[in-house]
């Protein structure tokens, strides 16, 4: 069982940025795909970032396209997601999701293992 804990969550103005962070509770995390997810009060989860098990392959939303960045550095038990120009829509719960050996996807029943979410409020 793979569990993850995202921090790095916080209120900041829209237009500032912040950089989550995603651990996982083994070292091998590299052979992980893994995703960013979050959801607003009220709204279905939606899709964020997500990155293949192998480099160089990653995968955004449009809405977020050019501002957020996912990456991670292998080996290593962290994945990140830097955050840029925040709009006050990016507001929500941030989650973590991965699974192991699987290519990146933006649908959330593809992954296995999930975090407890870190909160992200942009004040406009």
């Amino acid at each position: 069982q793979v569990q993850l804990v995202e921090s790095g969550g916080g209120l900041v103005q829209a237009g500032g940025s912040l950089r989550l962070s995603c651990v996982a509770s083994i070292y091998a995390f590299g052979n992980y795909a893994t995703a960013w997810f979050r959801q607003a009060p009220g709204k279905e989860r939606e899709f964020v970032a997500a990155m293949n098990w192998t480099p160089n392959s990653e995968y955004y939303a449009d809405s977020v396209k050019g501002r957020f960045t996912i990456s991670r550095v292998n080996p290593g038990n962290t994945v990140y997601l830097q955050m840029t120009s925040l709009r006050s829509e990016d507001t929500g719960v941030y989650v973590c999701a991965a699974r192991y050996y699987g290519a990146a996807s933006s649908a959330p029943d593809e992954y296995d293992y999930w975090g407890q979410g870190t909160q992200v409020t942009v004040s406009s």
